[in-house]
């Protein structure tokens, strides 16, 4: 079996933020969500397990939409780094095909669907533990120079 590789916050060899404060994935987001993502060389996708508090309701007993749409945008956010690119949303779609329960134990998965120059277009799924795909989400993302886009923020 193929070893599983971390993926840490937006990490790439290109730009080190100097903390990572993203709500999804950052460590250091006291609020955030701090999910965490491996590569699953063997199935080629990302992977992260995962339980909803109630802090993320929305129906009763399920998550909120935007949460969904959060994680699911991570997910696909984290294919990139295969390229060893920096992309940011451009779009994303999401197909809300089941609820998805707060404290149940859940994993999302995100993989490459496409690469035309700076645009990737990446796919992933939120599932349930009997691995039924509650949410699935598209996203275009497009690669960009981070030191541009974040010169202000890298460690000198």
């Amino acid at each position: 079996m193929a070893a599983k590789k971390p993926a840490r916050g937006h990490d790439t060899r290109y730009v080190r933020l100097q903390k990572n404060y993203c709500f999804a994935c950052g460590k250091n987001n006291p609020d955030g969500m701090r999910l965490r993502f491996i590569y699953d060389e063997e199935r080629d996708c990302f992977v992260s397990r995962f339980r909803l508090g109630k802090r993320y309701t929305g129906p009763p007993g399920h998550c909120h939409g935007g949460i969904i749409a959060t994680i699911l945008d991570e997910a696909m956010g984290k294919v990139n780094k295969l390229r060893h690119v920096v992309a940011m949303t451009a779009e994303i779609t999401v197909n809300y095909l089941k609820p998805v329960p707060l404290n149940k134990p859940l994993r999302v998965e995100s993989r490459e669907v496409k690469v035309k120059g700076r645009q990737h277009i990446n796919m992933a799924e939120i599932l349930n533990a009997k691995g039924e795909v509650l949410a699935r989400g598209q996203g275009l993302f497009i690669a960009i120079d981070p030191h541009k886009m974040f010169a202000k923020f890298v460690d000198r």
